[in-house]
């Protein structure tokens, strides 16, 4: 950018060569315009007749340099420099030809000689600040280049490079999270260069990062100044629609852009980049089909990584997580530092619980790019989920069959590896009848592992014992639960398991030491079209030689992502082999129907909640049917990132809630701390970046 300045700069010294400048005049005008290869072969055919001309030689090694040849010129300027040790102009030119091949190290100490030579010099000066901007010295830098504008105010060269160092020192400060510091920076470059598009688009990703999303859009609205730059608008605009979870105007805006960009086609990025949002907002609404249909498409003009890309995300979208593996390797293999390719593998292998992959990958992503926001979070939030943490539950249930009890339950899960996980958990339970003055108490101690074989196949393993003291006997029953958890096919789980318990609802019952043994078998099918299915079935024979049957079966659509919204249908289904209703609530059959909805917010903000209703009608035996009502919420906050808490409500109407077929109520709260601040096998973690560094440093 600083071709011309320095070109002008040394004019002067064509007056004392061999030949006249106007003899050389042709050759100046080529490098005047650009026309660098003209400007190689004119002063090349100069230099077979004068080979040790001054000027010539100059103009030559300049050409030869701004032309990509960088070593070459360097070579040049090397010898004229050992030829002229003390020509300024020529030091001049060594200097950029040492930026030119990247040697910014080099460069930095011989733009400070040629300053405390000459500290009124622009070009040095202006180098010099280029050099520092290069090492990513922005601080200094933007210091040199002011000093560089008070020696030539308004120099457009200067102005241009004063931009680029805000640009870069900005990006480095919001790596830092000093976000306003960035901003305050950007916004000094829009008076320098009003609605300058580089500008806008680095204010609005720190306003994306930061989530102030209507500043974001006001960013991507001042952007509009020409056709081809209202495009890319409205693609930012449509990001933003999707960040604030509205996914039908993200499609319909970035349609508008799509029918744009029809007339912009020899503009490659720009027609990619406005396809790709096109298709990220099909995915965004779940138009698997058609964002299908437009990425073959797309394919058939162009076979590049930005296609493979697009394959991968609409993989993660359907959950088909093998393609989307197989289209990220695809990637990495034409170009080991795609920023796509490696966070977008590194989710991959997480979705597949391939964890230790999921680190390595996000690792490789910060060599390539540090302090990279996403694969920082990505690795933030995989070490949350292997370190250990104890919670606590507290809870005060009563019925209207004058029952009480009081709860505590705590219960902590400490990974070992990323595979192994143990669990440590103890249930207290006190519980009265109020008109009786019957009491009992429980103690539940258990232990417990979890596996994870691989993405597809889990197993849970819990073994305990309890120790009951009721109002009649005291006792002690081993307890034991066991779960095969697993994904048959894409978007299903099923679960296979066993478990014993005992009966605890009531002093009574705990006082008849009823042990159940539950076979039971759960089944989720997911749909990419907001639509799913769960059953679940449980047999249980009993120590009392009593038999139940437990079906229950759920239909629900899911309205709304941010915050979620479903809802549906239920239908229960419950029998006894034995009918005792003096003992507990054990009819022939018993069936329920109802709707349901429920709200669930976003996790990951600080205050939290989740609620839920149904309404419905039960059958018991041939009673006519009578309504049903329960309904539950919970309201929470996080204090920090290692501790939060909620109180919780439940009530139901329903007969089958209860072993006793009482209306009942539960209230209590929950507590949540991660009392390690990393995972126990972090060293094996930590290992894995240490050998990407290594790797990279290589």
């Amino acid at each position: 950018m600083f071709s011309k300045t320095f070109f002008l700069s040394f004019l002067f010294l064509f007056s004392i060569s061999f030949l006249s400048a106007q003899d050389m005049q042709e050759g100046f005008g080529y490098l005047e315009t650009g026309k660098y290869d003209k400007a190689k072969s004119f002063f090349k055919i100069i230099l077979e007749k004068y080979p040790n001309n001054r000027t010539a030689l100059l103009c030559y090694g300049r050409s030869v340099g701004l032309l990509g040849d960088s070593q070459k010129a360097v070579s040049i300027f090397t010898a004229l420099k050992k030829d002229y040790p003390n020509d300024f102009e020529i030091k001049l030119n060594y200097a950029e030809a040492l930026l030119w091949d990247k040697q910014f190290i080099d460069a930095e100490k011989f733009y400070e000689t040629l300053i405390q030579e000459d500290n009124t010099s622009f070009p040095a000066v202006l180098g010099y600040a280029n050099t520092l901007s290069n090492l990513k010295k922005y601080k200094k830098a933007l210091e040199i280049v002011n000093k560089a504008l008070t020696l030539q105010k308004g120099n457009p060269n200067a102005l241009l490079s004063r931009k680029y160092i805000r640009l870069g020192y900005a990006n480095a400060l919001a790596q830092d999270k000093k976000y306003k510091e960035a901003i305050e920076l950007l916004d000094q470059n829009l008076i320098d260069f009003p609605k300058d598009k580089d500008t806008l688009l680095n204010k609005a990703n720190i306003y994306l990062v930061t989530n102030n999303l209507e500043e974001a859009e006001k960013a991507y609205t001042d952007l509009a100044i020409s056709k081809e730059d209202s495009i890319t608008s409205l693609n930012g605009k449509a990001l933003v629609a999707h960040k604030k979870s509205k996914e039908k105007k993200a499609l319909k805006i970035a349609n508008t852009a799509k029918e744009k960009v029809v007339g912009f086609k020899d503009n490659k990025n720009l027609y990619l980049s406005t396809q790709e949002r096109y298709i990220q907002a099909l995915l965004w609404n779940k138009k698997f089909k058609t964002a299908n249909n437009e990425i073959d498409k797309l394919q058939l003009e162009y076979s590049n990584n930005r296609i493979s890309a697009l394959q991968a995300t609409h993989g993660m979208y359907t959950s088909n997580f093998k393609k989307s593996l197989e289209s990220y390797i695809s990637i990495l293999n034409k170009d080991k530092s795609s920023f796509d390719g490696n966070l977008g593998i590194a989710n991959a292998y997480r979705a597949v619980g391939e964890d230790m992959k999921s680190y390595t990958y996000a690792f490789k992503t910060l060599q390539y790019y540090p302090k990279q926001q996403d694969a920082e979070k990505l690795i933030k939030t995989l070490k949350k989920s292997h370190t250990p943490f104890i919670e606590e539950k507290t809870a005060f249930t009563f019925d209207n069959g004058d029952n009480e009890a009081f709860m505590i339950q705590l219960k902590s899960e400490i990974p070992l590896s990323e595979k192994l996980t143990t669990e440590f958990q103890y249930d207290y339970r006190t519980t009265r009848n109020t008109v009786s003055e019957n009491e009992a108490t429980s103690n539940d101690f258990w232990l417990g592992l979890l596996y994870k074989f691989n993405g597809r196949l889990s197993l849970q393993s819990k073994v305990g014992i309890t120790n009951a003291n009721a109002f009649t006997t005291e006792y002690t029953e081993f307890l034991a639960e066991v779960t095969l958890k697993t994904k048959p096919f894409k978007l299903q789980n099923l679960d296979i398991g066993y478990k014993r318990e005992l009966q605890n609802f009531n002093a009574d019952l705990l006082n008849r030491e009823i042990v159940m043994n539950n076979y039971f078998l759960n089944y989720n099918l997911s749909t990419n079209f907001n639509l799913g299915w769960y059953t679940q079935y449980i047999y249980t024979p009993q120590t009392d030689d009593n038999i139940r049957n437990l079906l229950f079966s759920s239909l629900y659509y899911t309205f709304l992502q941010k915050p979620i919204i479903k809802g549906g249908i239920n239908y229960q289904y419950l029998s006894f082999k034995e009918q005792v209703p003096v003992i507990y609530f054990s009819p022939g059959q018993f069936n329920l129907g109802e709707i349901f909805l429920e709200i669930v917010s976003d996790a990951e903000k600080k205050w939290f909640y989740n609620a839920s209703a149904a309404l419905g009608r039960q059958f018991v035996e041939q009673d006519p049917g009578s309504s049903t009502f329960r309904a539950e919420g919970k309201f929470g906050y996080q204090f920090s990132e290692r501790f939060k808490a909620n109180l919780y409500g439940k009530y139901s109407n329903i007969a089958s809630a209860t072993a006793a077929g009482f209306e009942y109520t539960e209230l209590g709260f929950q507590l949540k701390w991660y009392f390690l601040s990393k995972p126990i096998f972090d060293k094996k973690i930590q290992k894995l970046q240490n050998n990407e560094d290594a790797n990279m440093s290589n």
